[in-house]
């Protein structure tokens, strides 16, 4: 239907993610702009507890396309399921989220359906009826306004972007709709988080991220002092990660993971142009590096030049203090 807009929500142990609020938000933004409504489809063998609750973000009603046992993403059932969706509501646009869920599924759907697809979307706009995106191009060193051609229009939104906003008191209406198992290739068994209470990168508003100039693994301990301290987590160079003092899922880059938090400082992180393409789109950005000419401080919003053993457990002692007011 002209005008509607169709968000695909994503669910983890029981619950909405974080995302699933802003591509929530965002659809109904602009099916409001389209003088239309905004639905949703939810994939899975259950919907998340309370997810009726969806509806105060402008969200009209839940597609639930239900698979028994369906444990994980598997990308064949949802594909189908969007595909399924898609031919039922006949949407003018269709969001995803731009997480590792959604970089794989959003060009399996464009595909199918030989459309088009606006991916890492940072801005939305409705002009004259029609949907424009604005999205980075060149590893993030310059964004480009993209208009689509075919219907549906697709596009997956970059996290921590697209800020959630309640619009109402309204719940959303729920209809089921049954998810073939037969063209399954694989089941997920069993799905096993790095650390327990961490929070993931790509949902966290402050990352605090370590590069070369941290000289050792044992030295992020700091850092993670610093993040627990703000809420936030502990991200990495592709230098860092090289070297084997963190994890490839905390690397922030072209090659690793693209952040938007409210608060990214950098720590002892040069600024290659690879790193800035995975945090520039950051709302705050705070640099610490001992060279005065480091790339970084192009990009930051605030600088400080000094030696990051000093500067960061000064500054962790400063907000301790804070916090304990």
């Amino acid at each position: 239907m002209a005008g509607t807009v169709l968000a695909v929500l994503e669910q983890r142990d029981g619950g909405f993610r974080k995302t699933a609020y802003e591509v929530a938000t965002a659809a109904a933004d602009i099916a409001s702009q389209l003088g239309g409504e905004a639905v949703a489809l939810v994939i899975g063998k259950e919907l998340p507890q309370n997810a009726e609750q969806i509806g105060k973000y402008g969200i009209k009603k839940i597609y639930f396309a239900k698979s028994e046992g369906l444990s994980g993403y598997v990308p064949e059932v949802f594909t189908e399921a969007v595909l399924k969706a898609i031919e039922q509501v006949q949407p003018q646009a269709v969001f995803f989220s731009a997480s590792l869920q959604g970089k794989d599924l959003a060009p399996r759907v464009a595909a199918r359906l030989g459309v088009g697809l606006a991916t890492d979307c940072t801005e939305l706009t409705v002009t004259d009826g029609e949907l424009w995106a604005v999205r980075p191009v060149y590893a993030g060193k310059a964004f480009v306004t993209v208009r689509f051609k075919g219907t549906p229009n697709l596009a997956s939104l970059r996290p921590n972007v697209f800020t959630p906003r309640e619009a109402g008191n309204d719940t959303a209406a729920v209809e089921e709709m049954s998810v073939g198992t037969a063209d399954r290739h694989y089941q997920v068994k069993e799905f096993r988080a790095t650390e327990g209470g961490k929070i993931e990168l790509t949902e966290a508003d402050v990352i605090v991220s370590g590069g070369r100039g941290m000289k050792g693994p044992e030295n992020f301990k700091m850092l993670e002092e610093l993040a627990e301290l703000l809420g936030g987590a502990v991200g990495a160079s592709r230098a860092a990660v090289d070297a084997g003092w963190r994890p490839h899922a905390d690397q922030v880059g072209q090659t690793g993971k693209t952040v938007s938090p409210n608060l990214y400082i950098a720590v002892g992180i040069s600024g290659a142009i690879q790193h800035l393409a995975g945090m520039s789109s950051s709302k705050v950005i705070v640099a610490i590096n001992k060279d005065p000419e480091a790339p970084i401080f192009s990009k930051a919003d605030y600088g400080i030049v000094g030696d990051l053993f000093e500067v960061v457990p000064k500054l962790t002692e400063e907000i301790r203090k804070l916090k304990s007011k």
